[in-house]
């Protein structure tokens, strides 16, 4: 049975001496999703496919995939549990940028959420023919999951340039930029000045 301090250990560990590895295996799933979402724009808006027809890389041999609401749904929830996870390996500026990614994600996370709920239930918001986000009330789906994994995308990357090149006294405390393996180990600007 996994326990509070198994988890505690585990949160530890990732965001310690497996923090960059645990980034890196992180941002390999955000970008495989990312390439998803510009085949399938390049397929609408380049190649002139009809939005039905236009299922991306794996959505191509895997037609049922691209539907699958709880495809969609795993994604946001794996997106929300990394953000969460990896989130105290992160401090000062950088933290900041990685928690406007997790408030996004969580708004976009419940968004798939309801878009489960209505595909389980059989029941679509405002009558819809199809399970519609509430934002997909306004703006067209393509174009709005396109501009919600951008909105979480930027900061993430922010974030991360910014704990990659952190200075223990602009960005946190230096014992957990110490235990962590991803920074690039700089002095603060001015620190050799004097040194002769």
């Amino acid at each position: 049975m996994f326990s509070v301090s198994a988890l505690r250990t585990t949160v530890t560990t990732l965001n310690t001496r497996h923090h960059r590895p645990a980034l890196a295996l992180f941002m390999v799933v955000v970008i495989a999703h990312w390439a998803e979402h510009v085949t399938q724009a390049i397929q609408i808006w380049v190649l002139g496919w009809p939005v039905p027809e236009a299922r991306g890389v794996l959505g191509m041999p895997f037609p049922w995939l691209i539907k699958s609401e709880w495809l969609h749904y795993g994604y946001a929830l794996v997106m929300l549990v990394f953000l969460f996870l990896l989130r105290p390996g992160f401090t000062g500026r950088s933290r900041t940028w990685w928690n406007i990614a997790l408030g996004i994600q969580i708004w976009h996370h419940l968004e798939h959420l309801l878009l489960l709920i209505q595909s389980q239930v059989g029941s679509n918001l405002a009558g819809r023919p199809a399970p519609t986000s509430i934002a997909q009330l306004i703006f067209p789906r393509v174009e709005l999951h396109l501009f919600y994994n951008a909105i979480v995308f930027a900061p993430m990357v922010v974030a991360m340039i910014l704990h990659r090149r952190a200075v223990p006294a602009e960005d946190g405390d230096a014992a957990d930029r110490a235990a962590c393996t991803c920074a690039e180990r700089r002095e603060p600007v001015g620190a050799g000045a004097g040194r002769g």
